[in-house]
């Protein structure tokens, strides 16, 4: 009969279901950029330290490193929404503590389309267009 052996570890720590990548893409997705970050044009990332309780959720938030113009709070909404998954650890009700950057990055700015009608009035013009039968107008549009 061979001997059972036992758990390397005594505790086990809770883990975000999909890893560290499903992890980020849930912040990325459920992050919106604070308004007042965007007019002042604030990039960078806020450094949180969370609590998780016995049963896999976010408790507690404290921002250790921010950027301030509502990044903090947005930072620490988003952690809030994590769901961990936690391991039966005997009948031990253990809190866990961790720490995430949030990173905030400016959005590109796409450049704008521009559309510009151009009208002609010469009659040797009009006599062209006519023949390529486009009624008199030209246009051009600018991308």
């Amino acid at each position: 009969m061979k001997k059972q052996r036992k758990d390397k570890h005594f505790i086990k720590n809770p883990y975000y279901e999909g890893g560290l990548a499903a992890m980020r893409a849930f912040v990325r997705k459920h992050k919106t950029y604070p308004e007042s970050a965007l007019e002042n044009k604030i990039e960078g990332s806020v450094r949180i330290r969370y609590k998780i309780d016995h049963k896999g959720n976010v408790v507690e938030t404290k921002v250790i490193a921010g950027l301030g113009y509502g990044c903090d709070e947005e930072a620490a909404r988003v952690v809030k929404l994590l769901k961990f998954q936690v391991p039966k650890n005997h009948v031990n009700k253990i809190h866990f503590h961790k720490t995430i950057n949030v990173n905030f990055k400016l959005p590109k700015e796409t450049p704008k389309t521009t559309i510009t009608y151009q009208i002609s009035s010469n009659k040797a013009t009009q006599k062209q267009e006519k023949q390529s039968s486009s009624g008199g107008y030209s246009y051009t549009i600018k991308f």
